[in-house]
């Protein structure tokens, strides 16, 4: 028995008493064999519960609460150039971006490191750029 339906172009075999199996799995009797198998594996214990991944519909983004543009505030205490480096409240620093590295250990670190960039830099397919590179770090510690 074929599960290839009859004319390639009538589609997806639609649910029901008379669909058409499209994935090639015969399930076969469910009251003998694998069947009674698949059961007595599926009551011995619950099956477990996926969360419910589908976002949310428009329906439900509309009942959320919006803030008007002119409603109180909801932070009486900070100012409102807070996060900005002009007036009143923590400036930019407090977002912690783009802060200059910290050089205080950067010798001790790329000293720690000498005894790798020594054996890259022997490597018979170590490029002559790569091996530039390490000689002018090593002679800058």
């Amino acid at each position: 028995m074929t599960t290839a339906p009859m004319n390639p172009k009538a589609g997806v075999s639609g649910p029901g008493k008379y669909a058409v199996r499209t994935d090639k799995l015969e399930m076969g009797s469910t009251s003998y064999g694998e069947g009674v198998e698949t059961q007595a594996i599926k009551s011995g214990a619950p099956l477990a519960k996926s969360a419910d991944t589908r976002p949310a519909s428009a329906a439900q983004v509309r009942q959320q609460a919006v803030t008007s543009l002119y409603a109180p505030t909801e932070r009486p205490d900070e100012p409102v150039t807070a996060g900005i480096d002009q007036g009143a409240g923590a400036g930019s620093d407090a977002l912690m971006v783009n802060q200059p590295p910290d050089y205080t250990n950067f010798n001790a670190n790329i000293q720690s490191y000498t005894p790798v960039l020594s054996y890259v830099a022997s490597l018979e397919n170590t490029s002559p750029e790569t091996r530039r590179a390490i000689r002018q770090l090593m002679d800058s510690l």
